[in-house]
């Protein structure tokens, strides 16, 4: 069990947490949740000990111990992958290396013999003898290959290092498990082995994820940060969404009944405060609407932007007709003779384990790169706006968001335009005047989608657009595409996102494309699907051998 006694830090005048009391119980799994900047990762560092509050301090049960995703990517880059991995026990790896130093010895000396004993012991306690196997099967479930265990951190790719940061995280069964964002760079099949690894789980787990569905197939509580306050809710994401909405309703009903009664009041006692018939009536009255308080309603951190695409014409009947399309890339085949013809309505998500075929593709039509052998063609009438996953190149020049904005808002319109745009994306007053350089990562994508909602499009093409947004940002981003009535191209690793966009679903899979009309919950619990993407693969294995 740990626990946060008191809890009170703030930033010079920005108070983050104030006098926190919240008890996390073994079993459970908590979802932090809360606007960006409410303090969820601090609040975790605060837990692990790694950031100290001005105020309280954190409880952990006798010998228990806490493991954290780390999200440093370098720390590790001199140490084998595995381990890496099994560095997640310290206490073990240290046993481990004491047991290997006295065995590599050339002279076995007595006093050798009993200290060997004593780790022998200690080493069995902690399943030390498991250590290998374990680790092989959390790094399998992760995605990390065989032949990648016993290279060095250094030599894996960016992705690859963050599974092997969240295997070490898993390994040792800790007694507490603090995960900040562990679904990043994870594909949907890895997040489904997470998410079936969680629900078994049987210690105290604490989650910070901007990943609905896996918040919903997670959590058995939900700890919602706002007001400088942490709430605990029972259930799941969805079960706390609909919670706090009606106790907001509730407490906006209850302060409209309050506000209603004391017009009514103060109507009586100005009409009838010089009546003398009337006057005790007032009295009483004014007595009445004395004792009448209206709750003060506490501001939330909780901001939606305002994300609705106007595509400026619809779509004609011809939107892009793909012939024999192929692309290779460092001696790797992404895709290889793909046709396809998008249709008019089409909400078409892109999935599969290899994220960078889909990024290929879509810079192929967007023209940022050329295909090696195969053509498209767009329709005449369509107008297509891209969001891509990488937006650096977007932001080199350091302009005020009111400059950078106005290189893409209509000629006619001037600063008072931008200023308005941007406040509904959340960037009012002062903040309009910002430099790019120091945009944070969910303000770039905000910045972006506005670019994208200004050209007008009847065709979207969007490249993991949830990546560095908020609950919030992403819930309003999720609306404005079920609302958008002409075609969508996108990629995505948010569950929720794809299975409430999408009415079509393609598929990247190393031994081709699978191409099926529907949902992204029928596509993955469709066995003719499953077959399909098997044969696909196995074709593959047997080419390449």
């Amino acid at each position: 069990m740990i626990s946060a006694n008191g809890i009170t830090l703030a930033y010079g005048k920005r108070v983050i947490f104030k006098d926190v009391n919240i008890k996390f119980v073994p079993g459970n799994c908590y979802g932090l949740i809360g606007a960006n900047g409410a303090g969820k990762s601090t609040f975790l560092k605060i837990l692990a000990g790694e950031l100290e509050s001005d105020a309280g301090n954190v409880s952990v049960g006798s010998k228990e111990r806490i493991a954290m995703l780390r999200q440093d990517h370098y720390a590790f880059d001199e140490h084998t992958v595995v381990n890496t991995v099994i560095m997640g026990h310290p206490r073990l790896y240290e046993v481990m290396n004491a047991r290997e130093e006295i065995y590599s010895k050339a002279e076995f000396s007595e006093e050798d013999g009993i200290r060997s004993a004593e780790l022998e012991s200690e080493f069995a306690e902690m399943n030390g003898y498991e250590v290998e196997s374990e680790a092989a099967v959390l790094l399998n479930g992760l995605g990390i290959p065989e032949e990648l265990r016993n290279k060095q951190m250094k030599e894996l790719e960016g992705s690859d290092k963050v599974r092997v940061l969240l295997a070490q995280a898993l390994f040792g069964n800790p007694d507490v498990l603090l995960l900040d964002e562990p679904t990043n760079h994870l594909d949907l099949k890895t997040i489904s082995w997470l998410e079936d690894f969680l629900s078994r789980f049987n210690n105290t787990v604490i989650v910070v994820s901007h990943d609905r569905h896996f918040l919903n197939q997670v959590c058995t509580h939900v700890a919602d940060i706002d007001f400088g306050m942490i709430r605990v809710y029972v259930g799941n994401y969805d079960f706390w969404y609909q919670a706090s909405q009606l106790t907001l309703k509730q407490k906006q009903d209850e302060n409209r009944k309050v506000t209603d009664k004391a017009n009514e009041l103060k109507e009586f006692i100005q009409r009838f405060s010089s009546n003398a018939s009337k006057a005790k009536q007032a009295t009483s009255r004014k007595r009445l609407l004395e004792k009448l308080t209206i709750e003060e309603m506490p501001v939330s951190s909780r901001k939606y932007p305002y994300i609705v695409f106007k595509p400026e014409r619809a779509c004609g009947d011809i939107i892009l007709e793909i012939s024999g399309l192929t692309k290779e890339l460092d001696g790797v085949v992404l895709f290889k003779d793909l046709t396809m013809t998008v249709c008019k309505g089409d909400k078409i998500a892109f999935v599969g384990a290899n994220g960078l075929a889909k990024t290929t593709f879509f810079q192929i039509l967007t023209g940022e790169m050329e295909p090696d052998s195969g053509s498209f063609r767009w329709g005449v009438t369509i107008t297509s706006s891209y969001f891509p996953k990488e937006n650096n190149s977007y932001f080199e020049n350091d302009y005020t968001l009111i400059e950078w904005l106005g290189q893409y808002s209509p000629p006619a319109e001037g600063e008072s335009f931008a200023r308005g745009f941007l406040g509904r994306m959340l960037f009012s007053g002062d903040e309009a005047t910002k430099k790019t350089s120091v945009l944070s990562g969910g303000e770039r994508v905000r910045c972006m989608l506005s670019k994208v909602m200004l050209a007008g499009p009847n065709t979207l093409i969007l490249d993991e657009p949830t990546n560095h947004l908020d609950l919030e940002s992403i819930t309003a981003l999720n609306n404005g595409l079920i609302s958008y009535s002409e075609v969508i191209l996108f990629a995505s690793h948010d569950h929720e996102f794809v299975s409430t966009v999408a009415n079509r679903i393609i598929e990247f899979t190393p031994g081709g494309v699978i191409d099926r009309v529907m949902t992204f919950d029928e596509y993955l619990e469709s066995p003719e699907v499953s077959e399909t993407r098997d044969k696909l693969c196995q074709g593959h294995q047997e080419l390449t051998l």
